[in-house]
């Protein structure tokens, strides 16, 4: 089976994956980039394709959703992090003389 196939996945998790993209697509991630993601999540939700034999599965997380649409320290500009320094650089200078 090549590297990228998803025909070991269930048709629940492509449906998920598909929602997920869809989901960072509208938020401006471009293409290739949403899709990569998106199976990242639902591979570490689940554990990746479907597996064989009973008992097998294990109970899914879904901690990466959940965190999906917060934004991050690092979605600042490099303007706005070299301003906020400048701004604390100054403080510390004042208040230290």
């Amino acid at each position: 089976m090549p590297r990228g196939d998803k025909s070991s996945y269930t048709d629940k998790q492509k449906r998920k994956a598909e929602h997920i993209e869809e989901g960072y697509e509208d938020r401006g991630v471009p293409e290739k980039e949403a899709e990569r993601c998106a199976w990242a999540t639902v591979n570490k939700e689940s554990g990746g394709g479907k597996k064989s034999g009973s008992g097998r599965g294990k109970a899914e997380s879904h901690a990466s959703s959940r965190k999906g649409g917060r934004k991050s320290q690092s979605s600042r500009t490099h303007a706005d992090r070299s301003a906020a320094a400048k701004k604390g650089w100054e403080t510390r200078r004042r208040k230290a003389s």
